[in-house]
């Protein structure tokens, strides 16, 4: 099986911003197109003042990123998580797979996506799978579309893992940036009240939906279409938030409006180079961080108002 290239055409402007994303997806190293400054780097850098006609005819406004994905791990996933941390932070952009067309997504995911255990009795089962279940498992059934959030991704794991531990049948939760539904629809099958979505994406809240129907949710699901908590209403016993850090410390501002008393925030999506950052606007906001996982360079902090 070949390696997967994603190209994600982004303005130039937004260059720093959507690379450091997109380093978030592979820790391997990324390639970026941008020839905004082509003259002046050409005469600084190669000594030369004669540039090839072709790189003149270059795109000035638009930098390109190239990432490249391992045969073994997951393109659907990488692609889903581009998207949605890309539309958070409001950068247009295009992305492009030169091995996946997006009509064969389904196909795609099922190449990559099979039936995985999380926390202690999770059990993710893609919709076209069998799952074989262990006593006390909880099966959450998944089709993600073009969403993020499968369980394959370590910021999904984890903070389903910290989920696992706060869920009880009185609780309520609040899941930003909730892309596939995986949280909120989890929280409900673990045993919660009520759960409430949110994401900035359209398609995102409609595979949700579909999601919930899957399992037989959608009576105790809510999903909304909206940035952050500007849609959103009521107080909540667990929030989660897997997004990524400077959307998280955005978020700080208001968060502790939604909270109920006791109520736990669990932040994940956090690279563990942004953790001190993290903690320290939590700290500043008035939050005791009680808990902090990792696995495979990410960071889910879990904390309480102090």
């Amino acid at each position: 099986m070949d390696w997967t290239e994603i190209i994600v055409e982004i303005p130039t402007a937004q260059t720093e911003t959507a690379s450091a994303i997109a380093q978030m997806v592979v820790p391997y190293g990324i390639y970026i197109e941008d020839y905004a400054n082509l003259e002046t780097e050409v005469r600084e850098i190669a000594r030369i003042d004669l540039i090839d006609e072709e790189l003149l005819q270059k795109d000035r406004s638009h930098s390109k990123i190239h990432i490249y994905i391992k045969p073994a791990e997951n393109p659907m996933e990488a692609v889903s998580f581009l998207r949605e941390r890309l539309e958070a932070e409001k950068i247009p952009y295009s992305i492009h797979t030169l091995q996946v067309k997006e009509e064969d997504w389904e196909t795609t995911w099922q190449k990559y996506y099979h039936p995985m255990r999380v926390g202690r009795h999770m059990m993710i089962c893609p919709s076209w799978e069998t799952c074989t279940l262990a006593e006390g498992d909880l099966q959450i059934t998944l089709n993600p579309g073009m969403a993020f959030g499968t369980g394959t991704h370590e910021t999904t794991r984890l903070c389903m893992t910290l989920l696992e531990q706060h869920t009880a049948p009185d609780k309520t939760i609040l899941d930003i940036g909730c892309g596939s539904g995986i949280l909120a629809i989890t929280g409900v099958l673990l045993g919660a009240k009520r759960a409430v979505g949110v994401d900035i994406d359209q398609l995102a809240v409609k595979v949700a939906e579909e999601n919930a129907a899957l399992n037989r949710v959608s009576d105790r699901t809510q999903f909304l279409l909206g940035d952050l908590t500007d849609q959103v209403s009521g107080q909540y016993d667990i929030i989660c938030a897997n997004i990524v850090a400077d959307v998280i410390i955005r978020l700080l501002e208001n968060i502790q409006t939604f909270m109920a008393p006791g109520a736990v925030l669990l932040c994940s999506g956090i690279i563990v180079e942004r953790e001190p950052d993290v903690v320290s606007a939590l700290q500043a906001h008035g939050f005791t961080v009680t808990n902090i996982l990792h696995e495979g360079g990410w960071s889910a902090i879990e904390c309480r108002l102090a």
